[in-house]
């Protein structure tokens, strides 16, 4: 078999880490350069991003785009993960808070944000990820950073007991929000703690679930969304005529034409050349699929 290049849109299962979902992928495709743009929690649920081959040199760039997902926010109860596979820490009661003080709690945290983290992230501390430091038992606080919350809406509440109240979420939002932050700060705000009890990715940029493929049925039939279809989908387009094409095969610029951002190019054959964005007035080549 040789192995692909392109894009295995996964609907990752609960209870695998993102590196698990890799592992399987390798050995379906027969190939170690494998990787994945952004990666999910093992309690998480839904679309992995997968590269294979040379389609490995767009993840960077996929990570980078907005994603959606669908949440649980337990309010009652906060943990020491921020989530449900973390113990709980403290808890006040949830019983007399509205609807109203929800909705106002998630208007506040809706828009650009200055979020800190999740302690347990997989974000580096001198060197050392925060997550592990935690484990050991070490106090980690790190430092906010810009992210934008485009859509956080309540599609569901429920009370798993008096003390409780559950709400179901989708959250819409730039690459590096954390959905177990945004649970921590609105249990905060509302004073009752809050924590995550459910979390499925919908939509990674273009790539949403109804095109994702479960593990079990990528065994069956490996299903891959070829390089030159990925980036057409990921990107605008566009065709060079072949004096351009040889231009850009050699990594030289082009002149710019209406692109404002990284862009898709292709050769009179159809074939992807590169990821070309505007830099110092010209077309740059970002990344490169020629040899």
């Amino acid at each position: 078999m040789t192995s692909p290049d392109g894009l295995v849109v996964v609907d990752k299962p609960q209870g695998l880490t993102s590196h698990d979902v890799v592992a399987r992928i390798r050995r379906l495709a027969e190939t170690r350069k494998v990787g994945h743009a952004g990666t999910l929690d093992p309690m998480a649920t839904g679309v992995l991003v997968v590269g294979v081959g040379r389609a490995t040199r767009l993840l960077g760039h996929l990570a980078a785009t907005d994603k959606r997902y669908e949440a649980t926010i337990r309010l009652g109860q906060s943990t020491l993960t921020d989530d449900a596979e973390g113990e709980v820490v403290s808890q006040a009661s949830a019983a007399a808070v509205s609807e109203q003080a929800v909705l106002a709690g998630i208007a506040a945290l809706t828009g650009d944000l200055e979020q800190v983290p999740s302690s347990v992230s997989a974000i580096k501390v001198d060197g050392q990820r925060a997550y592990k430091r935690v484990r050991e038992g070490e106090a980690v606080a790190l430092p906010p950073r810009p992210v934008t919350v485009s859509r956080f809406d309540v599609v569901g509440r429920r009370r798993p007991t008096t003390e409780l109240l559950d709400v179901d979420v989708v959250v819409e939002c730039s690459t590096g929000t954390y959905i177990r932050a945004l649970a921590r700060d609105l249990g905060a705000a509302l004073g009752t703690g809050g924590h995550l009890t459910a979390l499925r990715r919908t939509r990674v940029g273009v790539f949403g679930i109804d095109q994702a493929h479960t593990l079990q049925s990528l065994a069956q039939t490996f299903s891959v969304v070829d390089l030159d279809a990925a980036v057409a989908a990921a990107f605008p387009r566009r065709d060079l005529l072949a004096d351009e094409a040889t231009a850009v095969s050699h990594g030289r610029p082009l002149p710019i034409g209406a692109e404002t951002g990284p862009t898709g190019v292709f050769g009179p054959d159809g074939q992807v050349l590169a990821v070309m964005s505007p830099a110092g007035g010209q077309l740059r080549v970002l990344v490169g699929f020629v040899g």
